[in-house]
Order: C-alpha cells, then structure tokens, then sequence
C-alpha cells in the first residue's frame, strides 16, 4: 500500500457518496468533517464513487456531487475512484477468503429469510439464521455468497462515539459478499477499497455505525490493517429520518456555499467565528482547517438538521 508519510505519521482520509441522488446537507456534513480532519492532520483526502449498485445509480449524478464538491472548495487528492472499475479486486479478495473456508454459498432468498425472523425487533435488521452456513439443502443452487461470521465481539474505539461494541453473529449473522445478481456487496468492497488506497482515517455519517463491525471481522479475516474510525452524528428531518433523497433532502447545488458550509461547522460543534459566512471560499478554508477539532463533535447519532435542509 502506498501512504504518504508526513513528520513520521501517515493520514489518508476519504469520502464515499453513492451515485444516486444529490449531495444535501447531511452528506455534506460527511463530506466536510473527513475532510477538516484528513486536512489538519496534514495528510491527503481521497474521493471515491461507491457505485456497486449499478441499477440503483442515476444517470448524471456523480457528475453533479463532483460540480457541487468543486463548487464548494473541496479539493481531493489523486484522481477519483470508482467501484464499479475495480471489480478483478474484490473477485480476488473473495476467492482468498474462499480458499480459507471462510465463506460459503448459500441458496435462501430475501423473503426466506425474512420469513425467519422470529423474535425480530422493529427497524433492526434482519438477521440471517445461519440456514446454508453447514451446506446447501439437496435441490437448492448457491445464489450468494456469505461470510461466515466468527463466535466473539468486535470491539473499537470511535474518536466520536466513544467504545463500540458489538456480537456480530447475533446481530447480523452471516452476511452478503457477493449477491444473486453478481454485484459485490458494500462491505467487502469498502474493506479491499481502504486497504488498497492506504486509508488510515474514516470520518462518515453515523448511519454507518452498525455495519463497521462487520468490516473490521473481514479486515482480520483478509489480514488487512483497520482504520481509525470516527462517525459523525448524521442530520435528520423533523420526524427523526435521516436526510436523504427518499426523504426529499434539499440540494445544496445552487446554494450560497460558504454559508452552508458554516451551518456545517457549526452543526458538528465547531464554532466558526462571526461573519464567517460572508466570507470568500478560500477565508472560510484558510480559517476551518486549522481551527478543526473533533473533540467538539457531539458525540450523537443524529441530531436534527438546521431549518431550511431538511
């Protein structure tokens, strides 16, 4: 892996928006906090398309989060990378994980294993029974590829949420690398995808919490390195759902950029000096850099968007 060594320390953060809808105010707030932190730790910021998911990516929508990031000041580092052109990485990081026995083809559908969800607790997810983990039933075909989940908890300290942890096979059970339609699945993806690019550092929405155990149990079964992680409480509308573009989230295109950018700050506990706003692009930089501390993030999962975003 390739890292860019600075006074002794290495720092390479970087920003994952998935193609399909625009950027809004919580995904700037991602975008902003990996960026303020990869930058006033003196390391690079690397931006990185996560269009896995090719049926549900809308056609001009990278290129607008890559117009809108530009026209906010966000600079990254290298060329931008794409998922959807690095297939022959993940294939092959299956393909060891298969040799080490640690995966398994598994034969249910969707609605098998949600039909399977006794003792289920609303809005959490699903969890997979284990149905396939010892050998496909006779008569039934491999329709994904699972990883099977070592016993133990996963445990890491998050720079905003303090100690996370978290049974992975309880929670989740045995999960999804490659699905029935072919497309790898976001975890191994993101897993191969920082260990390659050297990522040492991710700041991302809190959305993303649950699933970072599951990343760190293939880190150590592919014997890759795990980040430094920090979730950043992510913004959420009036009814408590989190911005999206299910939820009709406002686009920042069109937007004045420095005053959303110190909403932002603020937002994540900053305290950006008065006028801030009004300021040009390269001041409001010039000041947010230095003056980052993560220390002042609220150490929630979500807090409620400022009006006008949600």
């Amino acid at each position: 892996m390739n890292r860019e060594s600075i006074s002794g320390s290495s720092y390479t953060g970087r920003f994952a928006p998935s193609p399909s809808g625009h950027l809004h105010f919580g995904s700037l707030v991602a975008a902003l906090g990996s960026y303020l932190d990869a930058k006033a730790a003196g390391g690079r910021w690397l931006l990185r398309m996560e269009d896995l998911d090719t049926p549900r990516n809308v056609p001009g929508a990278a290129e607008d989060i890559l117009s809108t990031l530009e026209g906010y000041g966000f600079q990254w580092d290298g060329e931008v990378t794409w998922q959807s052109r690095r297939q022959s990485l993940y294939r092959e990081a299956l393909e060891r994980l298969k040799g080490a026995g640690l995966v398994f083809p598994c034969g249910c559908t969707r609605r098998e294993i949600a039909d399977s969800r006794t003792g289920h607790v609303p809005g959490s997810e699903v969890r997979y029974p284990g149905t396939c983990r010892h050998g496909l039933a006779p008569g039934r075909q491999p329709r994904s590829w699972r990883f099977q989940v070592p016993e133990g908890e996963v445990f890491f300290p998050d720079r905003v949420q303090g100690r996370i942890v978290q049974d992975v096979a309880a929670a989740v059970g045995d999960f999804v690398l490659q699905r029935a339609d072919g497309l790898f699945a976001y975890q191994l993806a993101v897993v191969v995808d920082d260990a390659e690019q050297g990522v040492n550092r991710v700041v991302r929405g809190a959305d993303l919490l649950d699933s970072t155990p599951r990343q760190i149990a293939l880190q150590r079964a592919l014997g890759l390195p795990a980040p430094d992680y920090a979730h950043l409480p992510v913004a959420a509308n009036a009814t408590g759902e989190k911005l999206s573009k299910q939820t009709k989230a406002r686009a920042l295109a069109g937007l004045r950029p420095q005053a959303v950018l110190a909403t932002a700050l603020e937002f994540l506990g900053q305290e950006p000096p008065a006028g801030l706003e009004e300021a040009s692009l390269d001041e409001f930089w010039t000041w947010a850099v230095p003056h980052w501390d993560i220390s002042r993030v609220p150490g929630r999962h979500s807090l409620s968007a400022p009006e006008g975003f949600g």
